[in-house]
């Protein structure tokens, strides 16, 4: 698998000079052998989004891979699994309620660490997504800005699959947007856009993504 995903890395690459976002190896349906051959591979980054199993895949990985590597929590996070992720993980992309940023930083206090926090927006107004809507993450970023022991470092949404290009070049541009409001408005620094999968990753980049979450383009 090493020189699968080397050569998938390379390619994914060419194909989104000059923009340089971080690549984040989507290892939820994988096992802690093919996080090994991503890392061997160049890989820093990796997303998981099943809590438990997700620990106990990152507690298993050799002590070079652990403390070398970017872990991040991509997927929906339930409020009782919020124990388990926070601290375990360096990014948790999917806060997708005030309800849920207010849990996460309360538990971030509770063991004295500072949690970094994407806020989710679905801004494509599907009802089987997570996500505030443009407007709701708008207003709520006043509150959850005061939130202790969360620190929010951007914005997150996943596009429709099978949308058009222009969809996607319209989805991506509006959560570029919307950060770029958020920040003028309440003066604070939103440096992260996570946008694109394996299917739309390049139209992401061109929009401005700052990750990528790639998962079957890269292990297949």
């Amino acid at each position: 698998m090493y020189g699968i995903v080397k050569d998938n890395l390379l390619q994914i690459r060419k194909e989104i000079e000059p923009c340089q976002p971080r690549i984040i190896a989507v290892t939820k349906y994988y096992n802690a052998n093919a996080i090994i051959n991503a890392y061997e591979a160049g890989l820093r980054d990796f997303g998981e989004s099943r809590a438990l199993e997700a620990c106990e895949k990152i507690n298993s990985l050799p002590l070079e891979v652990r403390e070398n590597s970017h872990f991040h929590f991509i997927g929906h996070l339930q409020t009782n699994k919020v124990k388990n992720v926070v601290g375990a993980f360096d990014y948790i992309h999917s806060v997708d309620s005030l309800k849920l940023a207010q849990l996460i930083s309360q538990t971030a206090i509770s063991q004295k660490i500072v949690q970094k926090i994407l806020v989710q927006v679905n801004n494509a107004c599907e009802e089987q997504k997570f996500g505030f809507s443009k407007e709701d993450c708008f207003k709520a970023f006043e509150e959850i800005l005061q939130y202790e022991g969360v620190k929010v470092v951007g914005l997150m949404n996943m596009a429709p699959l099978g949308a058009s290009n222009a969809m996607l070049h319209s989805l991506f541009g509006e959560i570029r947007h919307l950060r770029d409001s958020i920040e003028t408005k309440y003066s604070c620094k939103l440096p992260e856009l996570s946008m694109g999968m394996s299917q739309d990753y390049s139209i992401a980049a061109i929009e401005g993504a700052t990750m990528l979450r790639i998962g079957r383009k890269l292990f297949t």
